[in-house]
């Protein structure tokens, strides 16, 4: 009931945009129960059944990133201060994220089995006149529920589990552990960089009791003892650690200085605690340009082994796993990329205006890095798609011109959506901005060289990753 409230009393744009997550739903649901239908329409093909099914990973993956891009971006469930006191945690934030999506999907999965039985003519009792269409509608033939409920129940189930896994709550991590550690005595990692001569722990008297004098000497360099002045068990009162010289007792000896404890620090538990700032993590554009090369390699080696695939008909299952590692390659190495164009605006002695778009780039890279290596792969795709069957129509018919759709429009909403949450995510920053004087269209023109900056990376790297991927089709 919660979701469902949060659902009716959510903004415009948030209504678009679980629209957006419907449709690809309805899509993929589309897609796959025309697989169904060809499978059920040619029992003696199980392997283009089976290829065929395959070729919807594509689409389906698309819209189940599109989903988790959507519910990073809901308001709704956003964890604010005083939703944990009337058990609104971020755990039941996360389970009413994941409910909303899986609402959103299942409203599209039924809208496409609708869809389904009226063109195949289970509705109006008017079969489709189309041979091709009939056979992947698999009309008058009977459709096994159970199947059509799995594949319809496909793309909620893997939304809502990517979304949970996604917002899961996150134990903050404590200060000790984000510190920067050095390399200590014989290169143990965490010791601290003060430096330590050897034998220095473990030297006879190094951990004895000092007299004052020889105690004022150690502390020379002096750490902060902290602790105000006690009073000891002989009624003598005894001074703090730092003091340069200890009194002396009504003896005449010489009082062994202790130091007081430094006062305990507050370990009370916030009960709201910031969000740890996500680290500029660059070490996947490594990753990312094997899994790239792979990907090629794999292509390469299929399309030379088989050729271009014949007009009408769908590319092997080689050239499937090349373009999907390709894609991941891209992906893995986008944030990495993005945060290197940031560093590169930078370079060269500049400006306010390439230093705030240098600096913005490389906050937002892990935000919107990957959404663009998935767009970058998307657009390769199509080029390749265009070089290959330039002069005989499209490939896979309706139905692939259907998936192409959904996979180019799903990854360009993603792309936006991320752009929205890297908006709202640099509010702050830019409220002070221009609260401190900064014109708005100094803030306008470091979008714009944002953007050219990234269109001047992605563009080439495009173009050469299509022009790689067609070269083995084209034979």
């Amino acid at each position: 009931m919660l979701a469902l409230r949060l659902t009716r009393t959510a903004h415009l744009a948030v209504h678009l945009r679980r629209l957006l997550v419907a449709l690809a739903s309805a899509g993929t649901g589309f897609l796959l129960l025309c697989a169904l239908g060809h499978a059920l329409s040619h029992p003696d093909a199980p392997g283009a059944s089976a290829l065929r099914l395959a070729w919807c990973a594509a689409p389906l993956a698309a819209a189940v990133y599109l989903a988790v891009a959507v519910a990073r971006t809901d308001p709704g469930t956003r964890p604010r201060s005083g939703l944990s006191a009337i058990g609104l945690g971020p755990g039941r934030l996360m389970a009413v994220s994941a409910t909303t999506t899986a609402l959103s999907a299942a409203l599209g999965s039924v809208a496409a089995l609708l869809a389904f039985l009226y063109l195949r003519g289970s509705l109006t009792g008017r079969p489709p006149s189309d041979r091709v269409a009939a056979d992947a509608l698999a009309v008058g033939q009977t459709l096994p529920a159970p199947a059509v409920l799995t594949l319809l129940v496909l793309v909620p189930a893997l939304a809502s589990a990517a979304v949970a896994h996604t917002l899961r709550p996150r134990d903050p991590r404590p200060a000790a552990a984000t510190a920067p550690r050095g390399y200590g005595r014989f290169g143990a990692y965490g010791w601290g960089k003060a430096r330590e001569t050897f034998g220095a722990y473990g030297r006879f008297g190094a951990r004895v009791a000092v007299t004052a004098g020889s105690r004022a000497v150690a502390d020379a360099a002096g750490s902060r003892a902290a602790g105000a002045a006690r009073v000891g068990a002989g009624g003598a009162l005894q001074t703090q650690a730092s003091a340069p010289h200890p009194p002396a007792s009504t003896d005449g000896t010489t009082q062994t200085l202790d130091a007081a404890p430094p006062p305990p620090a507050d370990t009370t538990p916030d009960a709201h605690p910031e969000p740890t700032p996500r680290p500029q993590n660059t070490t996947a554009l490594p990753w990312g340009i094997a899994v790239l090369t792979a990907g090629l390699t794999v292509e390469t080696y299929t399309g030379n082994a088989t050729g271009a695939p014949a007009p009408g008909t769908a590319p092997s299952a080689g050239v499937l796993i090349g373009w999907a590692l390709t894609a991941l390659g891209l992906a893995l190495a986008g944030p990495g990329l993005t945060h290197l164009c940031g560093r590169l605006l930078q370079a060269a002695r500049p400006g306010a205006l390439r230093l705030l778009a240098g600096r913005v780039l490389m906050e937002e890279s892990h935000r919107i890095g990957r959404p663009l290596g998935v767009v970058a792969a998307v657009a390769a795709a199509a080029y390749v798609t265009a070089t290959v069957y330039d002069g005989d129509g499209p490939a896979f018919g309706p139905l692939g011109t259907l998936g192409a759709v959904l996979v180019a429009g799903c990854t360009v909403a993603t792309l936006l959506t991320a752009a929205v949450e890297a908006r709202h995510a640099r509010a702050d920053t830019t409220g002070a901005l221009l609260r401190l004087g900064a014109p708005p269209a100094t803030l306008r023109a470091a979008a714009a060289v944002r953007a050219a900056a990234l269109l001047a990376l992605f563009g080439p790297l495009v173009l050469v990753v299509a022009v790689l991927a067609a070269l083995p089709l084209d034979n």
